[in-house]
């Protein structure tokens, strides 16, 4: 489907909007890419990458730009949409990532990759790579699991708590250096104000959730619906007696967990078993 116009010509998808305001201010300014990075202090690389829409880039270079070209607020703006269109991610996760942004309340059981909301770049990054993608929707879908992380952030964040298997913890990348940067990252998220983290240990037997990664999602208006993901595909639920039965699952699961506290001693000796890379 080709991206909607409106009057102006000019896209009305906010992430295609972005890149041509983008590409359109530079060539009204008269830069070069590279001159554009000499003025601003960046690699003009990033800006060739955010004109072609492979990365929308960082708040503050939106803010930079807007001084550059004399557009106060505007491409921040467009920023702010292009980051929160959930017409970046696949299909069948659309609604619910417009549910996740709406969400007063989360929790998640994850069997053995970390949650996508406390995912580092680098371990997003090779996940995502892990399953195939590459190129520009690679970067694209990267962009888009770490983007969902500001829901975390802000005065007034929703609480957010998740259940890590054991796994999670040992399942490491082969680049030693993104899986440290990763569990200092868990690490440090556990002590947190409205982020709770708890580890449930290969000690705790078999349960309900064995194979199943779930969030659950506390709506405005009362409602949990559900996202849960096996090996073979995620399905959004709705239909409230499936969800009760989740989450009743969920319940088990967190009472065999170790506390948030036992937990973070639980991460940070497994950031104690990563080999250090060698000093040059």
């Amino acid at each position: 489907m080709p991206p909607r116009r409106a009057v102006t010509g000019r896209s009305q998808e906010p992430r295609q909007r972005y890149v041509e305001e983008l590409r359109l201010l530079r060539a009204e300014k008269g830069d070069s890419l590279r001159q554009l990075g000499n003025a601003l202090g960046w690699d003009w690389s990033l800006f060739g990458k955010m004109e072609k829409g492979e990365t929308l880039g960082g708040p503050e270079v939106a803010q930079a730009l807007d001084q550059h070209y004399g557009t106060p607020g505007l491409l921040l703006t467009l920023w702010e949409l292009a980051a929160a269109d959930p017409t970046q991610f696949r299909e069948r996760y659309r609604r619910y990532m417009a549910l996740e942004r709406e969400a007063v309340g989360l929790w998640q059981y994850s069997v053995s990759r970390p949650p996508g909301l406390l995912q580092t770049y680098g371990y997003a990054r090779d996940a995502l790579a892990g399953g195939g993608l590459t190129g520009q929707e690679l970067d694209q879908q990267v962009e888009a699991r770490t983007g969902r992380q500001k829901l975390l952030e802000g005065d007034s964040p929703p609480p957010f708590r998740a259940i890590l298997s054991e796994a999670v913890l040992r399942t490491s990348l082969l680049d030693v250096q993104a899986w440290r940067e990763q569990l200092e990252h868990l690490a440090n998220a556990s002590q947190g104000t409205n982020v709770a983290i708890q580890v449930l240990p290969f000690s705790a037997g078999p349960h309900g959730m064995t194979g199943t990664d779930v969030m659950f999602l506390r709506l405005l208006d009362g409602r949990t619906v559900a996202y849960a993901e096996t090996d073979v595909g995620g399905e959004l639920i709705e239909e409230s007696a499936r969800v009760e039965r989740l989450h009743r699952a969920y319940d088990a699961v967190r009472d065999m967990a170790l506390s948030r506290a036992e937990s973070r001693q639980f991460i940070t000796r497994m950031l104690e078993e990563v080999p250090c890379e060698p000093s040059t």
